[in-house]
């Protein structure tokens, strides 16, 4: 390994320490997947003898460095609070030349902390990786519906000056947002008429339903702006569930 390369690794896991700082004093939780568990690195902050958990727990924590900026600290936090300055500038400010400055070298120490009462949670309770895999399943599940919507360039952005890719990725959020709506609505509708009709609804089964779900979704053809006619009860006539899906006439 490269100096640069280890210096790259370096900056990457300082990013990740920074967001879990931020993260927890914005009131929030961050929890990452984590898929190279036994190479993550804890920090502790007494000097003591941890038993087995020695080798993971290799890292100390300044609280020196904390306590000199913690003013400072709080000054950033308060300012992404009230919208001052958005979270990503402040992931700029704190570096120079890929290398974080005093103040985010004090952020980094502060998120360790609760880096690693991340990771142990995630070594020793199932239902807590369990839950992170969920919304990482959410999370992916709303990327691939947002790459079948943005087909043309196959989700990848081309603009090189900023305004460029915000525009677009702007078009694409609103596109992304109102097919959620609209398959979230008509969901909401065939499960009701499921009910009404008695049809068995097992509890499981419906919470496995997506918002993201996207095969029925057709970006290439004539787009139609106009209105459609739907009836007096606004909304599209649900299908019949007891005829065959039209995939099933196909075959």
């Amino acid at each position: 390994m490269t100096h640069e390369q280890a210096t790259g690794l370096d900056s990457v896991h300082i990013n990740s320490d920074v967001v879990f700082g931020l993260v927890h004093l914005l009131g929030m939780q961050y929890r990452p997947a984590l898929a190279d568990l036994p190479d993550q690195k804890g920090w502790r902050i007494q000097d003591a003898d941890y038993s087995s958990l020695s080798r993971f727990a290799r890292g100390k924590i300044d609280l020196d460095k904390i306590r000199r900026h913690w003013g400072d600290i709080l000054r950033v936090v308060v300012s992404i609070y009230t919208g001052e300055i958005r979270a990503y500038d402040v992931m700029r400010m704190i570096q120079r030349d890929g290398n974080p400055t005093p103040l985010g070298e004090a952020i980094a120490h502060y998120g360790r902390i609760f880096k690693t009462l991340h990771i142990l949670t995630y070594a020793v309770e199932e239902p807590y990786r369990r839950d992170i895999k969920g919304v990482r399943n959410l999370q992916e599940s709303r990327h691939a519906l947002a790459g079948k919507i943005f087909h043309g360039k196959k989700g990848e952005i081309y603009q090189r000056y900023y305004k460029g890719m915000e525009d677009q990725l702007g078009a694409l959020g609103l596109v992304l947002n109102c097919v959620t709506l609209w398959n979230t609505f008509y969901m909401d509708r065939a499960l009701d008429q499921l009910k009404a009709e008695g049809y068995p609804l097992a509890e499981e089964d419906v919470a496995r339903l997506s918002p993201f779900v996207r095969k029925h979704i057709n970006v290439i053809g004539t787009y139609s702006f106009a209105l459609p006619d739907l009836g007096p009860a606004g909304i599209r006539q649900l299908r019949n569930p007891d005829e065959p899906d039209w995939e099933d006439d196909a075959l």
